[in-house]
Order: C-alpha cells, then sequence, then structure tokens
C-alpha cells in the first residue's frame, strides 16, 4: 500500500514589494510575542515546580521508604512467595526479581585497548571506519565518478530575518 504525503496547500502571497515589507515587520512582531508568550509560560511553571517541590519531594521520600520496607519483607519471604519462581502476585500489586542481562564496564579505555592488543585480544576491540567527508570536500576532483559519492553544491536556504534593535538596561 503506497503511502501519500501531503502538504499544506499555500493560502497567501504576498502582491507587492511593499507588501513583503509590511509581512516582515508583523513576522518580527508576531515572534517576538511568541517568545513573550513561551517566556511568561516559563516562569509559571518555573514558579508552580518550585512550589510544589517540597510536596514533591515528601512523597518521592514516602514511596522510597515504604518500596525498601516491601523489598525487605518480600526478600526474606521469597520462597514462600514464589517458591522457584521470580514473580508474586499480592492483591493489590506484583512484585518480582528480575535477572538484568551481563554487561560490561570498562574504566581506562585508552589502556584497556592497548592491553587487549598486545595480549593478541585484538578481536575484543572495534575498529571504525568511515567516509572522511570533510577531506572529501576539500579536494572534490579526487572522488570524481567515484560511485556512492555525490557533492551536492548550491542548495539555497530561503531565510527571513526581521530587523530587531537590541537593547539593554530597558
Amino acid at each position: 500500500m503506497a503511502t501519500k504525503l501531503k502538504a499544506k496547500a499555500q493560502t497567501y502571497a504576498c502582491s507587492s514589494r511593499e507588501q513583503a515589507q509590511q509581512d516582515i515587520a508583523l513576522i518580527g512582531m508576531l515572534q517576538r510575542e511568541h517568545s513573550r508568550i513561551s517566556g511568561e509560560l516559563n516562569d509559571r511553571i518555573s514558579a508552580l515546580t518550585e512550589a510544589e517541590a517540597p510536596r514533591l519531594k515528601e512523597l518521592q521520600d514516602r514511596i522510597g521508604m515504604l518500596q525498601a520496607g516491601v523489598q525487605t519483607w518480600c526478600e526474606a519471604n521469597r520462597e514462600q512467595l514464589c517458591g522457584k519462581g521470580k514473580t508474586a502476585n499480592l492483591i493489590t500489586g506484583e512484585v518480582n526479581w528480575r535477572q538484568r542481562p551481563p554487561s560490561v564496564r570498562v574504566t581506562g579505555e585508552e589502556s584497556v585497548i592497548d592491553l587487549l592488543k598486545r595480549m593478541a585480544l585484538g578481536r575484543f576491540v572495534r575498529a571504525k571506519e568511515a567516509v572522511n567527508k570533510e577531506a572529501i570536500l576539500l579536494e572534490p576532483e579526487a572522488v570524481a565518478g567515484v560511485p556512492g559519492i555525490k557533492i551536492i553544491t548550491g542548495v539555497e536556504d530561503f531565510v527571513i530575518t526581521p530587523f530587531e534593535v537590541e537593547t539593554e538596561g530597558v
């Protein structure tokens, strides 16, 4: 089944240079209003978060205490709860024990890599190769005609930047 891509139809176009100038000024005004409203929202969110922080911390501390108590009791009674299994249904919820998959922690990666290589364990060292795009851009003629490499030039973006005056201390 093919997926249809839909683009929003253009519903407005400037009809003159003066109209474009007015619209750019309006874009600037609307962007500043958007920034003001976003700033006000962030201020309100910050104030709400700060006001509720003590209650949230109190709740989190209480949850932590209860979790520790449940875990202590469950671990002491694990065989009675689960038998040989790993899950127990306690009517109001379930507790379970899960074995984490094995993981590897490496500290001092450079010295570990060096040691693995000296011990003929280089198979545990990953060597990643990648195309150096920066070098290709410096010498595009050297890769001309290489299948799979295309140098893209002349892409143009259209940018509207309304003029604004930076004010300090106002």
